[in-house]
């Protein structure tokens, strides 16, 4: 249960009220500080909450635990999803709309809690990540994602020496049959993100955020 998280926030409480929300989920082995730079290169108009994850892992943390071939249980997936759930109940009803951004495991963590209440949700960003396997678990309402179509961001590059092709081919099978897709291929990013990935993350949360109502 993680009820009050270590959050990192782009903006005084008092100042949130009204604005829309971006939540960014970090890696494996990283912290809440490891995206929120980040933060600078998005449109002003969001407020963005950098959330820690609970498990330590080497000299950070972990949504989940990982074997080294990044397998992966589906109860750790979905107990770490529904903790993080409850926070985002906690704070959501003062923004606008509810979009988040995971990078890496972070991504899982992003798209996880979409396909649990895509309705929640305005986007999602993942960059260098992908979607677990989720075969058949009730917490996934995969059905209810296809029919909503929610837009998704999925930037990374051909050449990412860390997530498994198998996995990569998952995931662009699953999110071109129940989303709306952007997905962008980058060149010598390896496992990580460009200053051109974060332009185009920009781009495509004005469109599909800031435009949409």
């Amino acid at each position: 249960m993680i009820d009050s998280p270590t959050v990192i926030w782009s903006r005084p409480a008092d100042q949130r009220a009204g604005t829309p929300l971006l939540v960014m989920f970090h890696g494996y082995g990283a912290d809440e500080e490891d995206l929120f730079g980040l933060s600078a290169q998005l449109p002003a108009e969001f407020t963005v909450a950098s959330v820690r994850a609970t498990q330590q892992a080497g000299p950070g943390y972990a949504w989940f635990p990982l074997s080294n071939d990044l397998s992966y249980t589906l109860d750790g997936v979905t107990e770490a999803a529904a903790d993080v759930e409850q926070w985002l109940d906690s704070v959501r009803q003062e923004h606008s709309s509810v979009t988040l951004l995971g990078f890496s495991q972070g991504m899982c963590m992003a798209t996880s809690l979409l396909r649990h209440r895509p309705a929640d949700y305005a986007a999602v960003v993942g960059l260098s990540g992908f979607v677990v396997e989720a075969d058949g678990n009730p917490w996934f309402d995969d059905a209810a994602t296809a029919a909503a179509r929610p837009d998704i961001f999925w930037g990374r590059d051909q050449a990412d020496p860390v997530i498994p092709q198998t996995s990569v081919e998952y995931t662009n099978t699953w999110l071109r049959a129940h989303t709306k897709l952007t997905k962008v291929l980058y060149t010598g990013i390896w496992h990580g993100i460009n200053a051109q990935e974060m332009v185009h993350v920009g781009e495509f949360l004005q469109l599909k955020v800031l435009n949409a109502g």
